[in-house]
Order: C-alpha cells, then sequence, then structure tokens
C-alpha cells in the first residue's frame, strides 16, 4: 500500500473522528446546559438552597443532620463517609447481609435512645438509599421523629406536626413517586421559628 492510498483511506475516518468528537463532545453537551439553564434554571443550578443570601445546601442532596433538635434523614452509605456527594454510594449489602442486620439494629437503637414515637420504626430510617445521598424521608419517618424534636426545641408538638404536615410534597404530576419530605427544607423551616439554634 502506498503512502497516498494509505492517506485516502485514513482522511475519511479521520474526518468522521473529528467531526463526531466536535459534535457528540462540545455542541451536545452545551445545547442541553443551555437548554436546561434556559428551561429550568433553578434546577440546572443544582437547587441550591439560600438562606440570608448565603447557600446552605441543595434541595437535591442531602445532609448529615445530627442531635435531638433535627429531623434526620436516611442513612448514608456513601463511600467517603455520610453524605459526602464525591463518593455517593449504596451499601450493596444483601437483605440477609449479617452487616446489614447489624447496622440495622444499631440504627434502631440509636433512634430509639435518642427518642422518638414509640410506634414502629419506618424502614427509610434505618436502610440506606442507593446513592447515599436521598434528600427525602417519608411522611411517616418524619412523624416519627416530631415528638423528639418538639421536646428537644421547646416546642408545642401540634407546631411541628402542622410545619411537617406543610412540607410533605405530593407525588409528581399527581401519580409519580411517592409522597415524601425534604429534610433540609424541614430543618430550615424549624430554625425559623426561633431563629439559628
Amino acid at each position: 500500500m502506498t503512502d497516498h492510498t494509505l492517506r485516502h483511506e485514513l482522511r475519511p475516518a479521520l474526518v468522521l473522528l473529528a467531526a463526531f468528537t466536535l459534535l457528540t463532545g462540545v455542541v451536545y453537551p452545551l445545547a442541553v446546559t443551555g437548554a436546561a439553564a434556559a428551561l429550568f434554571p433553578r434546577e440546572a443550578g443544582g437547587s441550591v438552597v439560600m438562606r440570608g443570601g448565603t447557600a446552605v445546601g441543595s434541595a437535591l442532596i442531602g445532609q448529615d443532620f445530627q442531635g435531638p433538635m433535627w429531623f434526620h434523614g436516611r442513612p448514608s452509605a456513601a463511600a467517603d463517609g455520610p453524605y459526602q456527594p464525591r463518593l455517593s454510594a449504596g451499601s450493596n449489602l444483601g437483605p440477609i447481609n449479617p452487616a446489614l442486620l447489624d447496622s440495622v439494629r444499631a440504627r434502631a437503637a440509636a433512634l430509639r435512645a435518642e427518642g422518638g414515637a414509640t410506634a414502629e420504626l419506618p424502614v427509610d430510617l434505618l436502610t440506606a438509599s442507593g446513592s447515599g445521598l436521598d434528600p427525602h424521608i417519608t411522611p411517616a419517618a418524619a412523624r416519627w421523629q416530631e415528638a423528639r424534636v418538639a421536646a428537644a426545641r421547646g416546642l408545642l408538638p401540634a407546631t411541628v406536626h402542622a410545619l411537617v404536615t406543610a412540607h410533605i410534597e405530593a407525588r409528581q404530576f399527581g401519580l409519580l413517586g411517592e409522597p415524601r419530605v425534604n429534610v433540609l427544607q424541614l430543618n430550615l423551616a424549624l430554625d425559623s421559628l426561633r431563629g439559628t439554634p
């Protein structure tokens, strides 16, 4: 094969490689990013939650709230520590894995020691989500924590109950997903009742 023939054979392949690299690596990402920013600016920006002009988190990423005065989110199995967004992950433990059973027992004991309703613990307070960064809990999980939060903050249980009710998000379009409560938004609303603790 001569050099001329080789160049003739390689040229279409190199042109296509360059064209598709430009199209899929530059044009398409810029178009999608631009469309998202134009149509859904808050979501495209990370759904950042502001407080007093300062970013305090994202409505899409759970945070690790510790202590009886806060509503707690789902346990996190993120690889780099609880709620570390750089290494989002689930535990990948099977339902009969002894390590999973031990962790569930430990979480249940910790929740009961901290105080809360005497009713059965909601499963989402005992098991980590697939991402390890779930920002939501079920309404049942929020209800289970109402008495503890009210006692820790010196609030009337009815006040906390009403706050939780106000923060229950319905199914999307009335049929997608399950009712849920965003833990960050709920805790910020708690702070607004009596200022930051």
